[in-house]
C-alpha cells in the first residue's frame, strides 16, 4: 500500500510526509497536493501508480489548519505558501539524496501548481516532474519557461472523482509510473559545449555543431527563446558545461525592450562567474518576440514588423536599442572570470538582416558593436568578421576559438 496521509496525520503547514516511514522504500513516485482541496485525485492518482507496480510517498502541500484557527488560514497566504514551498523542496531534495524517489508528480490547481513549481526548481535537469493541473494555460506556460515541468492541463475543474477527471488520472497515472530518474554517471569522455539558437541562426548553428564534432566535442543547443536561456545558464552555473558558443544573444534584446523572449535577469552571466571560455555574437539582436499581431503593446505602433508563423510576431530593433543591448552585454562580459571573445558579424546579425532582407539595417546594427567597444574591457577582445552570421567563416571562427581554449590546457586558461 501506499503510505498515504490520514487526516490525523496531516498539518499542511510543511509539506508534511504521511507517518509511514520511508527509509525502506526505493524508486517511488512522489506525490504533491493540497489534500484538504485535491485529497481524492491524489489518492485516486496513488492508486493507479501503485497498480503499475510503483511505490508512492504522498505530501500534502495544503494550507488547512488542524486547530481550526480560521483566522491564520486567511493571513498572508502568499508568504504561508511561500514557507511551504521551501520546506518541501527540502524534504523533496532529500527523498531525492536517500534514492527513495525517482519521480514526482502534482496535482493541482492555480496555487497548487504555482507551489509545485518551486518545490521541484532545484532537481536535476531530467528529473521526471509531471504536473496534472487545472490552473489558466498562461500560468502553465510561465511555469514552462522556469524548468522541465511536463504539463498535464486538465482543462476541467479537478473537483473529485468523475468520468472526466478518471480519464486525466488515468493517464497521468500510467505515464509518470513509467518514468524514472537516471543520473548522469560521474566523468563524461568528451568535453560538452552550449550552444545558444534561433531559427534565424540556425545554419550557423549546425555548422558550430559539426565542426566542434569534428574536434571531439559534444555540443548541446539551446533555444533562445527566454526558457532555453534560462535553463542554459542555470546548468552551466551547475558545472555543466566546458564552454559556451553565445551565437545567439537574442533574449537581450526582448529585456531590454520588452519582448516575450526575456530569459531574465541572470543572462549572460553564469559562464563568467565558472571562468569558462565563452565566444559572444549578436544573433538575432535585431529583433524582438511577441505572440499574435494584437498582442504587441500600443506604445510600438508604427514599428517594422514580421509574422514569423501565425503565433509569432518579430520587431525589427532600432539603432537606439541596439546600443541598449550592446551595453548590457558588455557590461556582463565585463566579469568574466575566464577566456572570453565577442565576434562581429559585419554583414548582418540573422535571416532576416542580410542585403534584400526585411530586417537588414547595417546602421542599427552597428549601434550594437560600437557600445560594446566603448564598454567592453580590455581582456575581451572583440573580432570583426566580414561575412554574415550564418555564413561558413563565422562559424568555423567561432568553433576554431572554443576548440583552441579546450585543447591548449587548464593552466594556461587560467590567465587568459
Amino acid at each position: 500500500m501506499s503510505p498515504h496521509c490520514t487526516d490525523d496525520q496531516r498539518s499542511g503547514r510543511d509539506g508534511k510526509l504521511s507517518g509511514q516511514p520511508t527509509g525502506a522504500i526505493r524508486d517511488a513516485v512522489a506525490i504533491v497536493a493540497t489534500l484538504d482541496t485535491k485529497g481524492r485525485e491524489a489518492s485516486y492518482l496513488a492508486d493507479l501508480i501503485e497498480a503499475c507496480g510503483r511505490k508512492t510517498i504522498l505530501i500534502d502541500v495544503g494550507t488547512k489548519r488542524d486547530d481550526g484557527d480560521k483566522e491564520a488560514d486567511t493571513k498572508a497566504p502568499a508568504e504561508l505558501l511561500k514557507q511551504i514551498a521551501e520546506s518541501t523542496r527540502v524534504k523533496v531534495g532529500d527523498l531525492l539524496g536517500s534514492a527513495t524517489i525517482s519521480a514526482i508528480v502534482g496535482v493541482a490547481g492555480g496555487k497548487g501548481s504555482a507551489v509545485f513549481a518551486e518545490v521541484v526548481s532545484e532537481l536535476p535537469y531530467g528529473f521526471p516532474k509531471f504536473l496534472v493541473s487545472s490552473a489558466r494555460p498562461a500560468l502553465l506556460a510561465e511555469l514552462a519557461t522556469h524548468n522541465d515541468i511536463i504539463l498535464y492541463p486538465t482543462l476541467v475543474d479537478l473537483f473529485g472523482i468523475n468520468v472526466f477527471t478518471t480519464r486525466v488520472l488515468e493517464n497521468a497515472g500510467r505515464a509518470v509510473a513509467a518514468m524514472r530518474y537516471a543520473p548522469i554517471k560521474p566523468g563524461r569522455d568528451k568535453k560538452i559545449v552550449a550552444i545558444t539558437a534561433f531559427g534565424v541562426t540556425t545554419p550557423a548553428v549546425n555548422q558550430c555543431a559539426a565542426r566542434l564534432a569534428d574536434g571531439g566535442l559534444d555540443a548541446i543547443v539551446f533555444p533562445a527563446n527566454g526558457a532555453g536561456g534560462r535553463k542554459m545558464e542555470q546548468l552551466i552555473a551547475a558545472g555543466e558545461f566546458d564552454a559556451v558558443i553565445d551565437l545567439t544573444t537574442t533574449e537581450l534584446a526582448d529585456e531590454i525592450v520588452g519582448g516575450t523572449a526575456s530569459a531574465g535577469p541572470d543572462r549572460l552571466k553564469a559562464a563568467s562567474k565558472q571562468g569558462i571560455p565563452q565566444v559572444i555574437a549578436p544573433g538575432a539582436v535585431d529583433m524582438v518576440n511577441f505572440g499574435l499581431q494584437s498582442s504587441v503593446p500600443d506604445r510600438f505602433r508604427g514599428r517594422r514588423f514580421h509574422a514569423h508563423t501565425p503565433y509569432t510576431t518579430l520587431m525589427r530593433t532600432t539603432a537606439s536599442e541596439n546600443a541598449s543591448i550592446g551595453r548590457l552585454t558588455a557590461e556582463r562580459l565585463s566579469r568574466a572570470k575566464g577566456p572570453a571573445i565577442v565576434l562581429w558579424p559585419a554583414k548582418g546579425v540573422s535571416d532576416y538582416d542580410r542585403q534584400g532582407g526585411i530586417f537588414h539595417d547595417p546602421e542599427a546594427d552597428k549601434a550594437w558593436l560600437d557600445a560594446v567597444k566603448e564598454r567592453l574591457p580590455a581582456h575581451v577582445m572583440v573580432r570583426d568578421l566580414n561575412c554574415h552570421i550564418n555564413d561558413g567563416e563565422f562559424a568555423e571562427a567561432a568553433a576554431a576559438w572554443i576548440l583552441e581554449q579546450l585543447t591548449q590546457g587548464d593552466s594556461s586558461n587560467a590567465d587568459v
